[in-house]
């Protein structure tokens, strides 16, 4: 899985097709993301000790990671993830780096 926590990513497929927004939790053994303001459904819940007051709480649900594509940081357009082999400066030793393709882009 190429999406990490707090990448800001693009969906390309589905019904929020276009939105940004930012990952918040990773679930790489079922291949499926959480990301910020995407796929929201409304829960409606009795009161308890976190709620209340109860009522209709709206929270976002996880969709698959295929269908998101990473923002490039210089275009701010999707782009494909690739890796690239770097010197670390304070070390000295290589260490691989996640690259945006269409930019050539270090993501953080």
């Amino acid at each position: 899985m190429k999406v990490k926590k707090n990448d800001n990513v693009i969906v390309i497929a589905g019904n929020n097709n276009g939105k940004k927004g930012k990952v918040l939790k990773v679930f790489p053994k079922k291949n499926r993301i959480i990301v910020e303001g995407v796929n929201i459904r409304k829960r409606h819940t009795k009161p308890n000790q976190q709620y209340p007051n109860g009522g209709i709480i709206e929270k976002e649900l996880p969709i698959d990671a295929s269908n998101v594509m990473l923002v490039d940081p210089k275009t701010g357009k999707p782009t494909r993830v690739g890796s690239k082999v770097v010197l670390d400066e304070k070390t000295g030793k290589k260490k691989s780096v996640r690259i945006a393709k269409k930019s050539n882009e270090v993501l953080s």
